[in-house]
């Protein structure tokens, strides 16, 4: 893949989020959490859980390691957390510049630094879910030559199909402006 140099903050800031909300109810430094946020930034976002690591293991196995009790109501709290964070923080501070300063300052430093990172940012790709010529978040290699590959993520079949509509509604949209 030629390397790109047309690209958005994507999911970036919703990825750290996500990961910051599992390394809290974990007890783990965020860093060591390994998740994605992929597709629309917005409603349609798709938190891949099929492919949390933590320490090179799947979410479960950490938490019955840890003795972490994790539960589907602790994932629908997150989920709601990295969904409805934005509109917390603009009913408690008025807007969110600081978190999305915070995310494109992290995008200019892998860029500037060609510190080769892998973000969640969006970039113009070919095909998504079935969805063809779509601008939407997915784990990138980012450097100083810009986006340098893209890596698609083995989905379980509903994150497959959640993404495919968030990839849609993008789609929807460009095609509504003419392109």
């Amino acid at each position: 893949m030629a390397p790109g140099k047309v690209l958005g903050s994507g999911t970036t800031l919703d990825t750290a989020r996500f990961r910051a909300l599992l390394g809290r109810k974990l007890g783990v430094d965020p860093h060591h959490v390994h998740a994605y946020v992929l597709g629309e930034h917005g409603d349609s976002e798709v938190l891949a859980w099929s492919q949390v690591t933590i320490g090179g293991m799947s979410l479960s196995e950490f938490a019955e390691r840890r003795k972490v009790p994790f539960n589907d109501e602790d994932r629908a709290a997150i989920d709601h957390g990295v969904r409805r964070a934005a509109y917390h923080i603009i009913e408690g501070k008025g807007a969110t510049y600081y978190g999305i300063g915070s995310a494109l300052a992290r995008i200019t430093d892998a860029i500037t630094n060609d510190e080769r990172a892998i973000l969640t940012v969006c970039a113009p790709t070919a095909d998504v879910a079935g969805v063809k010529d779509v601008t939407v978040a997915l784990p990138r290699l980012v450097g100083g030559d810009g986006l340098l590959d893209t890596f698609m993520q083995p989905l379980n079949s509903e994150e497959e199909d959640a993404l495919h509509r968030s990839a849609q509604i993008v789609r929807d949209a460009i095609t509504s402006l003419g392109f």
